[in-house]
């Protein structure tokens, strides 16, 4: 602890020599001081930061996810209809071919009755053409399969 005083007429100069030292550590003790603080104000600030960049990338990502939804949703319809559309052409089709089916046999079935009711119409005229009507009778049946009409006709006499 030096001070030192120089009389120069009636002008005193004092030099202290410590108080620049104790400056010197306050501004050094300031300084460690600030930088404990300024690292707790970084930390703090980068927590905040990745905070908000992670919430940020959450939003992000939510949305990314609802559009990925909304898109598989949409194929998924889109596919549904498709489906359907290509069912219902089957099924038309389907229909067409049975309905087709269906009138070819009901045709067929109509020729072969018409062959019998013309067999039978011919037999009736022949019967009627005949001088002993009463002599004899007639027993017939009919047998009708997918293929074919079986027709039988007997002439009993008594």
């Amino acid at each position: 602890m030096g001070v030192q005083f120089c009389k120069d007429g009636n002008f005193i100069t004092i030099i202290i020599e410590e108080i620049e030292e104790t400056v010197e550590w306050k501004q050094q003790e300031k300084l460690k001081y600030t930088t404990k603080r300024d690292k707790a104000a970084r930390k703090i600030q980068a927590w905040w930061r990745g905070t908000l960049v992670r919430r940020t990338l959450l939003h992000a990502a939510l949305r990314a996810w609802v559009i990925q939804c909304w898109w598989r949703l949409m194929l998924a319809r889109q596919l549904e209809r498709k489906r359907r559309a290509a069912l219902i052409a089957y099924a038309k089709k389907e229909w067409a071919v049975v309905k087709l089916q269906s009138l070819v046999r009901m045709w067929r079935i109509h020729w072969r009755y018409c062959q019998v009711l013309n067999a039978i119409y011919v037999i009736q005229c022949h019967w009627k053409c005949q001088t002993c009507q009463t002599c004899s009778l007639l027993r017939g049946h009919c047998v009708v399969t997918t293929t074919h009409l079986q027709f039988h006709i007997e002439i009993i006499n008594p």
